[in-house]
């Protein structure tokens, strides 16, 4: 795993020859080494048409790639960081919210729709993310962004996960999400008044859930 936490909202990654990664543009903090540094357009293995894609999508958030050999320390805005590893299976994930991750991963867009219809749409609506969402694929790690840390929550066929759609940060897995109204929840948990939505998550998984309802 090229990242190693070096407190709750810095990341330091390992860069080698022949190997690349890709980050936020202005995450850099600080390097030691021989290491350059080079605005992404395609941003990963989409290629022209994820590119068009993720225009499409509005997940327009610049990426640069990095390349060389050394180490480089990541953190962006003061958000607290929390890794991935991804080992075959697929991250779903806001655009904004990725730090950096493995160049070895494929990057692509998702239409939240086709993970629960017109409530997909809906999700991103009431969230004030897109209606699509970055996947990340294959074997490597991701340093995501959250307010408040990340836990780390399971998905089971007979346990499914309810979450704050605002505390939603991604999920991996086979998994189904599902928006609904909740009129009164707010109230019953004493956290405002007025209708509540709530993200139901289904199926075989894990869902990243931050300690906040603030946006990146």
């Amino acid at each position: 795993m090229p990242f190693r936490l070096l407190n709750s909202r810095m990341v330091e990654a390992q860069v080698v020859p022949g190997q690349r990664l890709f980050s936020q543009r202005g995450a850099m903090l600080a390097y030691r080494g021989e290491v350059s540094f080079t605005p992404s357009i395609t941003g990963g293995q989409g290629g022209v048409m994820g590119m068009i894609g993720r225009r499409v999508a509005n997940e327009a958030t610049p990426l640069m790639a990095v390349e060389g050999s050394g180490t480089v320390m990541f953190g962006h805005g003061g958000h607290h960081v929390h890794v991935v590893e991804l080992s075959g299976d697929t991250l779903y994930v806001e655009a904004d919210r990725l730090l950096a991750f493995d160049g070895t991963l494929q990057q692509g867009t998702m239409f939240m729709g086709s993970q629960g219809g017109v409530m997909g749409i809906v999700r991103g609506q009431v969230t004030g993310q897109g209606l699509f969402t970055t996947t990340l694929k294959g074997h490597g790690a991701v340093a995501v962004m959250a307010h408040g840390g990340v836990i780390e929550l399971p998905i089971t066929p007979h346990r499914p996960v309810v979450v704050d759609p605002q505390a939603y940060v991604a999920h991996r897995g086979d998994v189904r999400n599902k928006l609904s109204a909740a009129l009164g929840w707010r109230e019953v948990v004493g956290r405002g008044s007025g209708e509540a939505f709530r993200l139901e998550l289904s199926g075989n998984g894990t869902v990243y859930v931050q300690a906040s309802e603030e946006k990146l």
